[in-house]
């Protein structure tokens, strides 16, 4: 930038100064061709610069010679006797900004010459030199080379400061480095306690279902996340996010995310109203990890700085040329951000809160994980928010499609009008109000069928004998007010659906179908399809746990508790466990027993995982046989997965242990026992 001033202005002041030499060359009756050359050559600078070519180097000598030609032409008349000091001082000034030496030389040199032909000039027209004009020579010599020594320091001194700035800057870049690099090794280390402290967390709670217990294996999963947040913060710092992208049901990925929002420690009684689009394409291919992380901390910042009221979770999909745009909004009651807030956050950490008895946890970092993730997808963020009237952040990234059919659909025997009763009058927050009201018209606007909207068993009594209703959803409250009035339109022929909280039970013999909050398009659209026979209703996907019976697995770690945890985990899955606690114990335990299965660690001491898996599975083809490693790590960064693979493992599971990671590694790993065992849901 600097640079491109420089040029701007010496060019500027050139020009300038050679059209106060061409008025000056008219006036005095100097040679007539001169003039339109130093109109062309200016012309002929100033194209250079504005289209850049050549280089900024390259551009440099032509500059040079521009001036030195103007410089000697002005010199040469003997009516510029005493003006040339000055010009070539103004030159010699200007032409410093370009840091050379050698420009600055050339110009005292031109001086020099200059000086000499004005003094045979004058001596040849006069014959002699007074002792005025003398000191003035004198005087005029000891400024300009004043001057010349003036402008060799100002190079110096920028030099020195460039010099100073570029080894500050690779100082900071080299720190930055080292405590990134320092960040992703401790948040490595780190995963190995973790998967301890997760695993016997798991083991105590089947032993006791004690409250300690639960707080243990909570405080494990939050630790859990913010080293994967470590990790994935540095990774987009340093632009080394690598995507794993894989098949994902659209309605699976929602469904996890409503999930872990009824798992997490809602203590505000925030209200979370899920807009999923029934016609988004059922399938698509990205990174569901990230995605997962997308959700996680868009949804926990929500919460974090959401006082009261609620949050609006919407999900929908816009056709384009290359498949889909993802579109993900979420919209809060929150505590908002100002202008400041709203560019720091792209920046890198960005908390609402940084004293020491702030309210708000966290370390900062999801929504530039966010940012990171959205533009290695090829997609963007943007955010709107105003302090006190919450917050707007969307995200948009493509995504390939894999099966456009609608993700929801309703059945041809769907017949009848349906009620959403709800009273507007129960919400603290008007927002919270809009927000469902937004996602009942959406999903209907969807499902392509009429909704009607009603506050009280009045209004519902008028238009059951206009409408042919034969669906009701409503909320909690709508209930209770008149529990037996609608227990028996249940017992009809119409379906009533009651969203609830989990501990909400409605009146014996009633017929009233329970949906767990948050209500999303799933549940809903189920109950729609199926009446009062809708069964599993919390779930897109009917699970089954597989069983692993026969199933021999050896698990190499060089961590005993490590050991331990995975051992109880497998054997949750009936599976028979042996470990070893080195490379070396593995080949031979593999060299002199059968093992279906191996669970490989990376980083071990004398040799590593990588090594003993290629020895293994070379014993293993040369006894004829096919046997399966997974690697089993805490070595979780970007692109883990893909290196492992081609270094020959057949899976990867991620320390802590993924129960759904590690149910999908086995099913493409030993798909036979999933045959087996008939888990049809996977």
């Amino acid at each position: 930038m600097n640079q491109s001033k420089h040029e701007k202005f010496i060019i500027f002041f050139a020009s300038i100064a050679c059209i106060a030499l061409t008025v000056e060359s008219i006036i005095l009756g100097w040679e007539f061709w001169v003039p339109p050359v130093i109109i062309i050559a200016t012309t002929f600078i100033w194209i250079m610069n504005l289209s850049g070519r050549p280089s900024f180097e390259g551009r440099k000598p032509y500059y040079l010679v521009y001036a030195m030609m103007a410089v000697f032409y002005h010199g040469v008349h003997e009516a510029s006797f005493f003006d040339i000091a000055l010009v070539v001082s103004l030159v010699m000034l200007a032409y410093s900004f370009f840091d050379h030496y050698y420009m600055i030389n050339l110009f005292l040199v031109e001086y020099f010459i200059l000086l000499g032909i004005q003094i045979h000039l004058a001596y040849k027209a006069n014959g002699s030199f007074d002792s005025l004009e003398i000191s003035r020579i004198v005087l005029h010599v000891s400024f300009v080379t004043l001057l010349y020594f003036c402008c060799r320091r100002m190079i110096r001194d920028r030099k020195e400061a460039m010099d100073s700035i570029s080894e500050r800057d690779e100082k900071i870049e080299d720190y930055e480095a080292d405590m990134e690099d320092f960040l992703s090794n401790i948040s490595h280390e780190l995963r190995t306690p973790v998967n301890v402290v997760n695993g016997m967390s798991e083991l105590l709670i089947k032993k006791s279902d004690d409250e300690e217990v639960y707080a243990i294996k909570n405080a494990g999963i939050r630790l859990a996340n913010q080293i994967e947040d470590i990790q994935d913060y540095t990774e987009c710092k340093r632009n080394k996010v690598i995507l794993e992208e894989e098949d994902y049901m659209c309605t699976s990925l929602m469904s996890d995310v409503v999930t872990n929002f009824r798992l997490s420690d809602n203590k505000k009684d925030l209200e979370l109203i899920v807009d999923l689009d029934p016609n988004a394409p059922s399938v698509m291919r990205g990174d569901i990890k990230k995605l997962h992380k997308i959700f996680r901390h868009l949804l926990e910042n929500a919460v974090k700085f959401t006082k009261s009221g609620g949050i609006y979770l919407r999900m929908y999909t816009e056709e384009t040329e290359y498949g889909v745009n993802l579109c993900i909004e979420m919209n809060d009651t929150g505590i908002g951000m100002d202008m400041k807030d709203l560019n720091s956050v792209s920046e890198g950490i960005y908390q609402a809160n940084k004293k020491r008895n702030r309210s708000s946890g966290g370390i900062g970092l999801g929504l530039y994980i966010v940012y990171g993730f959205a533009h290695k997808m090829g997609g963007f963020v943007k955010i709107e928010s105003e302090k006190g009237s919450g917050t707007t952040v969307r995200v948009t990234v493509p995504q390939t499609v894999v099966d456009s059919k609608p993700c929801l659909a309703l059945t041809d025997k769907v017949k009848g009008d349906i009620l959403f009763h709800v009273r507007s009058d129960k919400y603290k927050t008007p927002k919270v109000r809009d927000f469902y009201r937004y996602m009942a018209t959406n999903l209907a606007s969807g499902m392509h069928v009429q909704l009607y909207s009603v506050e009280t068993v009045k209004e519902i009594e008028k238009l059951r004998y206009k409408l042919d209703v034969k669906y009701i959803f409503m909320g909690e409250e709508e209930y209770n007010a008149d529990p037996e009035y609608f227990d028996s339109l249940s017992k009809s022929d119409i379906v009533v659906a009651v969203s609830a909280e989990k501990d909400f039970k409605a009146s014996p013999g009633s017929r009233v179908i329970v949906m767990p909050k948050p209500i999303y398009a799933y549940p809903a659209i189920k109950i729609l399809n199926e009446g009062v026979d809708a069964v599993n209703i919390e779930s897109t996907e009917n699970y089954v746990k597989p069983v692993f019976k026969g199933v021999k697995a050896l698990v190499v770690d060089d961590e005993p508790m490590n050991l331990v945890v995975a051992t109880e985990l497998f054997r949750d899955y009936e599976m028979n466990v042996d470990t070893a606690i080195s490379g070396q114990e593995a080949i031979l335990k593999c060299n002199d027993n059968h093992y279906d299965i191996v669970f490989m660690d990376h980083m071990m001491p004398e040799m590593d995982g990588v090594e003993a898996m290629k020895i293994i599975k070379k014993v293993a083809f040369e006894k004829g046989k096919t046997l399966p490693v997974v690697a089993l790590t805490a070595n979780a960064v970007s692109g883990a997965r893909e290196m492992f693979m081609n270094e020959g493992f057949d899976g990867f599971i991620a320390k802590p242990v993924d129960i759904s990671d590690f149910e999908r590694v086995m099913q493409k790993v030993l798909p036979k026992y999933f045959e087996k065992g008939g888990d049809a849901a996977l």
